[in-house]
């Protein structure tokens, strides 16, 4: 069962390789809910299982319009007959077909980086987000988290996103520059949300870690020297603070990759390999003194703070004078982040020495 706090639900899973939740469940329960609107903005979808929600919804009556990555629909090179489907794409092109065929508007990005954005607004009312993408290995095979909120004034803001990315408004040369939300309160968690490149989620996930001051958990999947956190990580371990992470073993073992730097800081790292039915690390998770949880699809890169779209959504805050029950909340949240980092180290993770 996910974490649970008001209208405010975390997932954490998949359920295939000892999560604890089901993702696939989570979005295609989140569609099904849908009774007028559904606004899409996914970087790939090629779960056949998901993609029936959404075409369900839309034979409903409901509007429902998507953004994905076209890198994910055109093949790599030029097929010897292009008339004969086939390739390892054909599944995400026969959704696509299927989604056409339904009369629903696609955008296929304009981004020559990566449209990286994972999120659904429904009824503009309640918003999902997270690290999942739409995909089998995602809600199956890599692990990953999910949020949904239930609040009009989130799906506001997603809204304006999701407006501006059908106006072209992608990566750094065709931002919007708009102004960084306010921040809202839902079921007495305050929640700040960010998107890239327009409101430089890096500095705010620094800003969020200076502030800490009793631990720093993270699970990564792509983690860079080139962030400026890795740097920040190192500097608060210098002055003491307790800081762990977990990294996917392919991407912390690329050069560029910031596992050996955190580690030799004497920061105490762990990977997560391929096998035994996991796939990637894919999770985008920061957990800030066991009571403020960083979500989204936001990797710690600098292409993903300049270039590619994507988003952040902070749980909770480190504001000494909250209320108990807003602390209660944050701490619910938190602890069931906590638990799921806990149970990849031990269930998977690899000991960086």
């Amino acid at each position: 069962m996910p974490a649970t706090v008001g209208r405010i639900r975390l997932f954490m899973g998949p359920k295939d390789v000892g999560g604890p939740d089901d993702l696939e469940h989570a979005v295609v329960g989140f569609l099904d809910a849908a009774t007028a609107n559904l606004d899409i903005a996914i970087q790939e979808v090629d779960s056949k299982v998901i993609a029936k929600a959404g075409l369900d919804a839309r034979a409903r009556g409901v509007r429902m319009r998507v953004v994905l990555e076209a890198d994910y629909l055109r093949a790599k090179r030029r097929a010897s007959d292009p008339w004969k489907p086939g390739g390892p794409l054909e599944v995400n092109r026969e959704i696509h077909n299927a989604i056409l065929r339904s009369g629903i508007r696609v955008w296929s990005d304009f981004n020559t980086d990566i449209f990286h954005q994972k999120f659904i607004i429904r009824d503009r009312s309640a918003v999902l987000t997270g690290s999942t993408n739409f995909t089998e290995t995602g809600t199956h095979a890599n692990l990953n988290h999910l949020v949904i909120v239930e609040d009009e004034e989130v799906a506001r803001i997603y809204g304006r996103e999701f407006r501006e990315i059908r106006q072209g408004h992608f990566g750094k040369l065709n931002e919007g520059h708009d102004p960084a939300p306010d921040e809202l309160v839902v079921s007495n968690v305050p929640i700040k949300i960010l998107f890239a490149p327009d409101h430089n989620p890096e500095m705010e996930i620094m800003k969020q870690m200076m502030k800490a001051r009793t631990r720093i958990d993270f699970a990564i999947f792509t983690f860079s020297q080139s962030s400026g956190i890795d740097d920040t990580l190192v500097r608060l371990k210098e002055l003491g603070m307790p800081i762990r992470g977990v990294l996917d073993a392919a991407m912390g073992n690329q050069p560029w990759a910031a596992t050996r730097l955190v580690h030799n800081a004497g920061i105490p790292v762990w990977t997560v390999g391929r096998g035994n039915g996991v796939g990637k690390l894919h999770h985008k998770l920061m957990v800030l003194d066991g009571q403020v949880v960083i979500t989204g699809s936001f990797n710690y890169t600098r292409p993903a703070n300049e270039l590619n779209d994507e988003n952040i959504m902070i749980l909770g805050c480190l504001d000494p004078g909250q209320s108990a029950a807003s602390l209660r909340a944050q701490r619910k949240l938190g602890a069931y982040a906590l638990e799921e980092i806990d149970r990849i180290i031990r269930d998977h993770g690899q000991r960086v020495v």
